[in-house]
Order: structure tokens, then C-alpha cells, then sequence
């Protein structure tokens, strides 16, 4: 007999500054088209967030404009669940035990916490350092089967699955092995500023990414702006990070092929070029900002959709726990 179950899916992003176009498009674009195939968790990963310092009451605006943001790109409430992390306890309650089966020394190799105690040498915390095994008890918990990442995230998946290992050999078959999936549809968006580094929603230069919130004439102005090279031919090519990074955009945003935008620009100079991929852009945000906007006046319907999917995501969490709290030898009641 055909096993028609559904594989599940595990993602999450923190509520910590404007996400981009690069986010967008190499993300949640992907998650909007897994939920009609997978099994999916998405959470808010508020708890990751507090590694750094937050203001509480950003925090929690963000939180709310991220989920807001998520349903405006067409994440379907009905087909997966889409929670806050910090409402589902088991999160946490997990990371605990696995602590207890990771060691000092994989946690100072990670390359993120060397990365960020570099950045924030003032607030080098044990949240810093522990974090991979907070993502690794995100993922189990959901006995997932695929993780969708960036490249600079594969680590934390990598990590992970030792921990799942080294728990299943010590205690019997207790989580699913995770794999990563690095996602290969849509274009990787580089920086307008500096097109041969990744667009960041950190990035200290304001006019080097286009970010989801940014106004029709805020996109138009930066892809304005956006360097590019002494040629005036819109063509992709090794030599032209800066064009080619707008090709790719507008290849992106339009569904039209690198060879099509190519023909379609062929003569024409650098600024017109540039006024298109703006617009392209402009136009794909603007019903999305429209929709996330009357979204956030209807606090009660966010909250009752959050509400759903810590429910949904809290019931699959329990079932997980109560296995490995068995498993470990915790005393749950007869």
C-alpha cells in the first residue's frame, strides 16, 4: 500500500530587524509553495532573537509584523502551522536534555558563535553559544524530516543531526535524522551597495537593501542607485556583479528568463534598466504591503491564527517530549 503521508517541513526566522527581497525570494516564496506539498511547522524564533539585546516592546511589534507578513505573502494558516516560539514550552523544555548530550567544544566551533561574540563582545552569553542546540530541539521536536536553509545555516542542521544520533545510540530510536535542503529555485540576491556580498537585512548601509517594507519610490530610488560597471550593455557576465545582480532580480520578480531580459534590454542604457527592475519590484510589494497593513488593524484575527498553530505545534511538540523525557528516565505520573 502507498504511504500517502506527508513529510514534514521545519523553518524558522527571528523577528529581528526588515527582512529583504533576498529573504523573500530565496525563503518564504519557497515556504508559500512547500505548504501545499509537506507537513509544515513555521515558527517566529523570538527565543533566538534574545541572544542579542532586544527592546521588549519591538520585540513583541516585530513578532506581530512578521506573522502578519507571512500570511500577506500567502502562508496558509489551514495547511500548516504558523507560531510564536516562545508559546510552545516544549522548545525549550527539550533543549535542556540535549544539552545534556552536547559538548562544550562543538558549541565554541560553531562558526555563528564565534561570528556574533565578535560582534557584541560586550554581551558574550551562554544564549550565544547554546543557540545551535535550541534550533537542534526546534527541529527535532517536530520529528522533521527536511530543513530548508541558506548555505550559512547548514551547520546548524549538521549539528543537529549529531545530536539526534548520538541521542539514538544512547537511548534507543527516540528523533528522525533531519537533512538539509538548500533550496536551488530563485535567484541568490546580492547587495546594490556591494554585489558580490549577500543583500542583508543588517547591512549598515541603508541604500544596499531593498527591504519588503520599503515604499514604491524608497525601491525606485535604491535600485537608482545601485553600483554597477563603466559598460552600458544590461548583459550577465562574470565581470558584472552589479548588473547581473539586477538581472537576476528582475529575472526573479517578473518570471522572465536571463536570456529574455537580456534581449529585451539589449540598447537600452543602464538607467532605464534600472527604473524597470525598481518598478518590478515595487509592483510584487505593494499588494503584499497593502494586505500585511489590514492585517495589523485586525489584532484579534493574528492573534487567533498564532494561537492555532501554538496549539497545532504544541500537540505535536508534547508527543515528542514525552518520549524522550521516557527515554532520559523523568518521572511523568502513572
Amino acid at each position: 500500500m502507498e504511504n500517502t503521508e506527508k513529510k514534514i517541513i521545519y523553518s524558522a526566522v527571528q523577528p529581528s530587524g526588515n527582512l529583504t527581497i533576498g529573504n523573500y525570494a530565496g525563503a518564504i516564496r519557497n515556504w508559500v509553495a512547500m505548504q501545499e506539498e509537506y507537513e509544515c511547522f513555521y515558527a517566529i524564533a523570538n527565543m533566538h532573537a534574545i541572544t542579542v539585546r532586544q527592546d521588549p516592546a519591538e520585540l513583541r511589534r516585530r513578532t506581530l509584523e512578521m506573522a502578519a507578513l507571512y500570511l500577506a505573502c500567502g502562508i496558509d494558516p489551514q495547511k500548516c502551522a504558523l507560531y510564536v516560539q516562545s508559546q510552545v514550552p516544549q522548545h525549550a523544555e527539550l533543549m535542556w536534555v540535549l544539552n545534556c548530550s552536547t559538548y562544550v567544544g562543538e558549541m565554541q566551533r560553531m562558526t555563528q558563535f564565534k561570528d556574533k561574540s565578535q560582534k557584541h563582545a560586550d554581551n558574550i552569553n551562554m544564549g550565544l553559544m547554546d543557540y545551535p542546540v535550541l534550533m537542534a530541539a526546534d527541529i527535532l521536536l517536530y520529528q522533521a524530516h527536511c530543513v530548508p536553509v541558506g548555505v550559512d545555516q547548514k551547520q546548524h542542521v549538521e549539528i543537529a543531526r549529531d545530536i539526534a544520533i548520538r541521542f539514538n545510540n544512547r537511548y534507543g530510536e527516540t528523533f528522525r535524522v533531519p537533512e538539509p535542503v538548500i533550496l536551488k529555485t530563485g535567484a541568490k540576491i546580492m547587495s546594490l551597495q556591494e554585489p558580490t556580498k549577500k543583500m542583508s537585512k543588517s547591512d549598515e548601509n541603508v541604500n544596499a537593501s531593498i527591504f519588503l517594507c520599503d515604499d514604491r519610490d524608497t525601491v525606485i530610488r535604491k535600485f537608482k542607485r545601485a553600483v554597477t560597471d563603466s559598460d552600458n550593455e544590461v548583459r550577465m557576465a562574470e565581470d558584472k556583479a552589479g548588473i547581473s545582480n539586477l538581472i537576476s532580480i528582475y529575472s526573479s520578480f517578473t518570471g522572465k528568463s536571463v536570456q529574455d531580459t537580456e534581449r529585451e534590454f539589449s540598447g537600452k542604457g543602464y538607467g532605464e534598466f534600472k527604473l524597470a527592475v525598481g518598478e518590478a519590484v515595487a509592483d510584487k510589494l505593494a499588494p503584499v504591503q497593502a494586505e500585511q497593513k489590514r492585517l495589523l488593524a485586525d489584532k484579534k484575527y493574528l492573534g487567533e491564527v498564532l494561537a492555532s498553530g501554538a496549539e497545532r505545534a504544541f500537540k505535536a511538540a508534547r508527543r515528542t517530549l514525552s518520549k524522550v523525557y521516557r527515554k532520559v528516565g523523568f518521572y511523568q505520573g502513572e
